[in-house]
This record gives structure tokens, sequence and C-alpha cells, in this order.
């Protein structure tokens, strides 16, 4: 059987010109056990995968990205919405603003390149 996650990994890699690298949020505190073992079997598959593919990978901690976005490590999901349509960007949701203030600290991170 094979594993959705890693079998969309590879499909985004084929559909587009590869990936170079994978920046995700690094989730230290949880909401209960099983979601503590869901992230736990995602980022199992994602760092096997990224290995496989001798691909950078790298978390970072929710604060960094919302001190990042806003300017305080505790800062609200409306903070960073609005941090983000700040730069340009339109949002549909929470996750979504915060995917790309992810992306957006990785580029900062390597020096503006992505």
């Amino acid at each position: 059987m094979v594993c959705r996650i890693r079998a969309w990994l590879t499909e985004v890699s084929r559909l587009t010109r590869g990936i170079d690298r994978i920046v995700f949020e690094e989730v230290r505190a949880h909401a209960g056990t099983d979601a503590a073992h869901i992230y736990g079997g995602f980022l199992a598959h994602l760092t096997a995968w990224c290995e496989e593919q001798e691909l950078p990978y790298q978390g970072v901690p929710v604060g960094t990205i919302k001190r990042f976005a806003t300017g305080k490590g505790n800062a609200g999901k409306d903070a960073v919405i609005a941090a983000i349509k700040a730069r340009g960007f339109h949002p549909t949701d929470d996750n979504e603003a915060d995917a790309l203030a992810i992306l957006l600290w990785a580029i900062d991170a390597q020096g503006g390149a992505a």
C-alpha cells in the first residue's frame, strides 16, 4: 500500500520543476494524543521521503512563523492573516496565511532566494 502523503509529494515533484527543499510548520504542542500521533506519522513519512530524495527539509516552530509575520510570537490567527494581507496576498483562511508566512520566512532565511 502506498502512503498517500508520499504519493502526493512525488506527484507534486513530478508536476513541477521539482522540489528544492521542504519547509514545514513544526508543531510542538498538540490538542491531544491522537493529534500528536497523526503529526508524528506525517512527519515520519515526510522526513523519510525527503531523505530518499536527498532533499533538505526543515521544521519551523509556530512562534517563529508568527513572530516573522507579525512581530509577535504569540499572535493570533487574525493577526497573521492581516499581516499576510498587508504584504499583498489574499489568503482564504488561517492555514493559507500560515503557509504563505512559512514561504516568506524560508525565502528570507535563505537570503532572498526561493
